[in-house]
């Protein structure tokens, strides 16, 4: 089995009024950062805001019989995809989500007319009850990414792509399960034989860089890429992809947080983890790609606000621009004020104020003072601390 030129090019004609003919805009700004020539493709314009619709809609498109049902096992972007289409298209859904599903992704499936069965403890417990329940039922089974209509339908981005900017020379592509990279890389190396595609996976969860070197995957630890936080790669898109790419980067979390920040502070756009993963490869690793004409896929943007929020804060501290101060002084009346004073006076802007009298690192007449501050840039941040120093209020930065 394997997949074609042509399967993706008849998935293309399906899809198409069905699905968002998502722009792909060439970015100034992050190419300035990275160094290459950036075009970024805004799958996050989707409906349900996330690439997974086309392959789910394909699949749905080539049932022979809608009115059997069709069942999947996921707790991300193919549930609410196959869902929404379903829904259009009249085709009984049954999503199986493990049971640690966040409430709101198992709300917003339901939402879309899918029958959710929450069972298991793990993607892999609800995969194999997703199994189950497909031959009890007898209902077509839509695998998120072994599966070569899914595929096909995923491959449609790199037609769009390419019409838009034909002379891109590197894809850098996200891997989980594959589904993407073996759809797109097949489109692009059809219509582009010299172009480079290079996959992307996330430090923690490398099946399918550990599929190629022979190994077991060692996967674990936390990753905000969780739309690839994949343990095995699938089978059928190992085989398609292998031959196809360049190589795998492996990407550590601090590029997937900048990534998400860059799209949102810069593009403003909202970027998932996972659809981060294009560009948080060009940051780790700008010689690759330096001078190159690259096309990322902004893959989703189904993040929660809450991580949104902590990523975005979380980058303002690794410029520099949100920074905690210890000062250690007399416990007097006045100190804090003549404190606030030179830093109002130096511009920056008190977010928060901690006074510890009991610290037994700090002498018994004495009071250790916790400033977080925002400035405008490391080196505003400096001018302050100095100012300080100047002041008498020697300043620790925490």
């Amino acid at each position: 089995m394997t997949l074609t030129f042509a399967q993706i090019e008849a998935a293309a004609a399906r899809l198409k009024g069905h699905i968002e003919r998502t722009p792909c805009r060439h970015s100034r700004t992050l190419s300035q950062i990275t160094g290459a020539e950036v075009w970024v493709k805004f799958e996050n314009l989707q409906f349900t805001a996330a690439y997974k619709e086309r392959g789910a809609l394909n699949k749905l498109m080539l049932l022979n019989d809608r009115r059997r049902g069709v069942i999947a096992a996921s707790a991300g972007n193919h549930s609410q995809g196959l869902a929404y289409h379903a829904q259009r298209l009249g085709v009984p859904v049954t999503i199986v989500m493990p049971r640690s599903t966040p409430f709101v992704k198992v709300q917003q499936t339901r939402a879309f007319g899918a029958e959710v069965v929450l069972d298991g403890d793990s993607y892999d417990d609800a995969y194999q009850t997703a199994l189950r329940l497909c031959e009890e039922r007898d209902l077509v089974f839509c695998h998120p990414f072994n599966d070569l209509d899914v595929m096909a339908g995923q491959g449609t981005i790199a037609l769009e792509m390419l019409e838009d900017a034909p002379d891109l020379e590197v894809l850098p592509v996200p891997i989980g399960g594959g589904g993407l990279i073996a759809g797109v890389a097949t489109a692009a190396k059809a219509l582009r034989p010299d172009i480079s595609i290079v996959g992307v996976e996330p430090a923690g969860y490398a099946s399918f860089t550990a599929r190629m070197r022979g190994a077991e995957t060692i996967a674990g630890g936390q990753t905000i890429a969780e739309g690839i936080q994949v343990k095995k790669v699938g089978e059928l898109n190992y085989e398609i992809v292998w031959p196809l790419i360049d190589g795998v980067l492996l990407v550590e979390e601090p590029f997937f947080e900048r990534a998400v920040a860059l799209y949102c502070n810069v593009e403003k756009t909202v970027a998932e983890g996972a659809g981060a993963a294009s560009l948080a490869a060009l940051l780790a690793y700008p010689e690759r790609f330096r001078g190159k004409k690259v096309g990322l896929i902004l893959t989703g943007g189904n993040i929660d606000s809450r991580l949104l929020a902590s990523v975005l804060t979380r980058e303002l501290v690794r410029e520099q621009r949100l920074v905690s101060l210890r000062i250690v002084g007399d416990d007097r009346p006045g100190l804090l004020g003549a404190v606030s004073a030179i830093i109002g006076v130096m511009g920056g802007n008190i977010i928060e104020v901690a006074h510890n009298r009991l610290a037994l690192d700090v002498p018994a007449k004495g009071a250790e003072f916790d400033i977080l501050i925002e400035t405008r840039d490391a080196q505003h941040t400096q001018e302050i601390v100095d100012a300080l120093s100047a002041g008498g209020h020697p300043v620790r930065p925490l």
